[in-house]
């Protein structure tokens, strides 16, 4: 979703409450327990409210969106900020190439930097 794209204008996720908080705690590697041990609550409430048997109180859904790096109105409603998407292989491949040109850009940047830093404090000793 783009920065600019009012969420009233995305498709909702269709799944439940419990089938998102569900997928986010996959996404995120999480297991039940460990969710469950970071939110205060014992293991049998995170199956709940991922079975929607029944569902977090508000008092635990802001918790639970930032553990699972999800917005709360995708968990409540499916529409907003959800779990990251696996990304394939060639996109892998072109962000590690991207990335690789960053850092020597950053490389260069340090460099000339220094170089320019350099002169000026030459310039400054002439005077």
């Amino acid at each position: 979703m783009s920065d600019t794209m009012n969420i009233f204008e995305e498709l909702p996720d269709e799944d439940t409450i419990g089938g998102r908080i569900g997928r986010a705690r996959e996404a995120v590697g999480l297991s039940v327990k460990q969710v469950a041990w970071r939110l205060g609550v014992k293991v049998a409430t995170i199956k709940a409210w991922e079975s929607d048997r029944s569902q977090p109180g508000s008092h635990r859904l802001t918790n639970l969106a930032g553990l699972l790096h999800v917005s709360l109105s995708w968990i409540v409603h499916g529409v907003g900020i959800g779990p990251a998407e696996d990304l394939d292989d060639e996109t892998n491949q072109e962000m590690a190439q991207q990335l690789d040109r960053l850092r020597l850009l950053h490389l260069e940047t340090g460099q000339l930097i220094e170089k320019l830093k350099g002169e000026v404090e030459r310039l400054s000793a002439a005077r």
